[in-house]
Formats: structure tokens, sequence, C-alpha cells
């Protein structure tokens, strides 16, 4: 049997956990939260906005799952970029990963809220949260035991949404129309951007490299298959979804997938497909708060964030220290976040995370290439032509804290200089 790399962590998680992990993070983000502003900037054009999205993240993870076999360690792009192109690199993509995936959470919380009961949407945000750290401070046998669960009652509200939407008696063909010209490119390209947003769970999958079973085989083989099934079932929800009401009643509405239902015959599955948007989002909370938390544990114990949140907890062999603290940051943020604008923002800022990526899978010498390089090098020019399609405000906002991470490197520096 092959030596495993040595870790810090426990390898507690097989194929099927990666996989699944990888799918908790992605399916139902995308339908339940993303679905609504890719229709305001694309219209019906938001179908070849999620091809798109969904080709840029093939080449991202085909990156991704290359250098994780190489680097099978805690922190995903953090460490392939320290690695490959250079310790402020490397503390770049971990930024951008920590900052963006924590307004990622704080979407996904208020996306809970939303679904479950919008009158009340921000304390069962809060309470999300506080629970969703706990089970992740429990241990990561615990949280890939949870995701399945949560994972089965998603595809199976999903399967209502579909049959609500086609078998209703209200879907149209016409409603698919493409009318693609010049002037809807920006558009198309906007709602590209704000779907990437549900198909970045397989860096989830790259971040737990420590606590991964047989990374290098297990890795490469987990993020191309959670990808595949989770585009398949995306596919199918927005034709389904288009068919029902349009592009203009999913642009209008806060729970896209409940107005979907509720316009035809079987509006009775309507509290259901409530119950699978609000499970739908947990589960992605779940896995993102343990993605952020693995990568802020990772920085911590090189020095770029507080040393004390490099710590593990004795028993449960989790970062508990980093998994509060994600927890804490993401509160603070549901507090005062606007869901769309966190989905746009933290779109921004993955897709820096994953130009890094693509930028460090390019240097990798051919015999550690599972695929060819045209696909870092795609990956890295779709990532940056997305990135800057995406709104005014979140492009500064994602600039402006890229800014602040390149002056925290800089200042870190200076200390460094002036101890020496």
């Amino acid at each position: 049997m092959t030596e495993q790399p040595p870790t810090r962590l426990a390898r507690r998680l097989g194929l099927g956990d990666a996989v699944v992990i990888g799918l908790g993070s992605m399916i139902g983000a995308g339908v339940f939260a993303a679905i609504g502003p890719a229709a305001d900037a694309a219209g019906s054009g938001l179908l070849i906005g999620l091809a798109m999205a969904a080709a840029v993240a093939y080449c991202n993870a085909t990156s991704t799952a290359e250098l994780a076999a190489v680097y099978p360690e805690s922190g995903g792009a953090y460490v392939y970029g320290r690695q490959r192109l250079g310790p402020f690199w490397g503390h770049l993509a971990g930024w951008s990963f920590v900052v963006g995936k924590t307004a990622a959470c704080a979407a996904m919380a208020l996306t809970v809220g939303a679904y479950a009961a919008p009158a009340w949407a921000r304390p069962i945000a809060i309470a999300s949260v506080a629970g969703l750290t706990a089970v992740n401070y429990l241990g990561v046998r615990k949280t890939a035991a949870l995701t399945r669960v949560i994972l089965a009652l998603v595809l199976a509200a999903l399967a209502l949404v579909v049959a609500g939407a086609l078998l209703g008696g209200v879907a149209r063909v016409d409603r698919l129309d493409l009318d693609v010209d010049a002037g809807a490119m920006g558009g198309i390209l906007r709602s590209a951007g704000i779907l990437f947003f549900a198909f970045a769970g397989y860096a989830r999958i790259a971040t737990l490299g420590e606590e991964i079973d047989h990374p290098a085989r297990t890795i490469p083989r987990a993020i191309p298959r959670a990808l595949g099934i989770a585009l398949g079932v995306y596919a199918v929800v927005a034709v389904g979804a288009l068919a029902a009401v349009g592009p203009d009643a999913l642009a209008r509405s806060d729970a896209p997938l409940a107005t979907v239902v509720g316009a035809g015959d079987l509006a009775a599955l309507v509290p259901a497909v409530r119950a699978g948007g609000t499970v739908a989002a947990l589960g992605v909370l779940l896995s993102l708060i343990a993605g952020v938390s693995r990568t802020v544990f990772a920085m911590a114990a090189d020095g770029h964030l507080p040393r004390w949140l490099d710590a593990v907890h004795p028993s449960h062999a989790v970062p508990h220290r980093a998994e509060v603290a994600v927890g804490l940051l993401v509160t603070l943020l549901v507090i005062v976040a606007d869901l769309r604008g966190a989905i746009g923002f933290s779109s921004f800022l993955v897709l820096a995370y994953y130009a890094i990526a693509n930028s460090a899978a390019w240097t990798l010498p051919p015999e550690q290439r599972r695929w060819p390089r045209a696909l870092a090098a795609a990956g890295l020019i779709g990532c940056t032509v997305i990135a800057f399609t995406l709104s005014t405000a979140a492009i500064a906002a994602g600039i402006a804290v890229l800014a602040a991470g390149a002056l925290s490197w800089a200042a870190r520096h200076r200390r460094r200089a002036q101890r020496a």
C-alpha cells in the first residue's frame, strides 16, 4: 500500500465522503440562491451563463485536482500559490478565499432564513451559523454524515420542483427562447459570474486534503465526479424553472423555486420546496464553514493569521479555534449583509482565488499533470473575464479586499525586517 503523506489532522474521509461533501457544497446554492439574480442579469440567457460557469469550473476543478494531488494539505490555493508562485501569491489566495467564502457563508445563512421564515430571516440565520459551527467543532466525520442526509433531502426537494414546473400545467417552451446579441453578452457573462458561486463547492474537497484518505488518488477522482453531478442537476432545474414562469418572475422573487411551483396546479408542494431550500442552504453552509476554517488554520500555522488559530482539538482532531472564529465572523456579516450583494462580492473574490490556482497549475511539470496544460490557461482567462463583468459594487469591493490583503502582506514583512 502506498505510504500517505504526514498530516496534522485525522484522515477519516474516503472517496464517497469526499464526493458527498463536494455535492453538499454545490447542489442547492445556485438553484435556491443564485438563479434569481442570474435571471435578472441575463433573462433566459442564464442557461448560456450556466454553461459558461460550468466550463470555467471544470478548468478550475482540473487545476485544483492536479495541485491537490501534489500538495495534499489543508488550505487549497493558499498552499498551491505559496508552493508554485511564491509566498505573496499564496497569501493573496488565502486572503481572497477566507473573505470571499465568509461572505458566502453569510449569504447561505440568510438563504436559510429567507426560505424558512422570511419575517425572521436574520435570527434564523444566526441560529443556523451557531448550530453548524458546533457540528463542525465535534469532528469532520459528523460533518460528512450530516451532509449525506442533507444532500438526499435536497435532491428529493429539487425533484418536486421539477415535477411542479413541468407537470403543473404552466410550462411553455417559448420561455426558453434565447435572443442573444452583442448587447446581451454582458448580462450573460454577469450571470456566469453569479452562477459560478454555485460551482465553487468542489474546492471544499481540496481544502480538506489533510483529512482525506489517500488524497493523491481520491481527490482527482472526487472533484470531477461531484462537479458533473451538480451540473446535471442545475441544468434540469434551470430549464424547468424558466419554462414554468419565465426569467422575469424568477428575477423578482426572493424564493424563486417556491414561485415556480406555486404558479401551477401542484402549488401544494410549495411548503416542501421551502423546506428543501432551507435544507439546501444549511448543507452548503455546513461545508463552507468547514472549508474556510481549514484555510484559516493553514494560514495561521504559517504566520499569515494570528498563531492562536493554529490549534487542533485533542479529541475531535479538528481546528477548533479556527472553527469558532469563522462562526463569529459569519454571524457579524449576517447582521449587516445583503443577500444578492454578498453573492456578487463572494463570486469576485473566489474567481480571484481560482485565477491564482490556475496560474499555479500552469507551472506544474509534465510528470505531475493529469490534464492538458491548456485547461489551466483557459481557467485563468475565464476567471478574469467573468469576474470583471460582475456588478460595479462587487468589483470595487473585491479590489479593495485584494488591496487590503496586499497591504497586510507588506506590513507583515516590514515587521519581520524590523525584528531582524
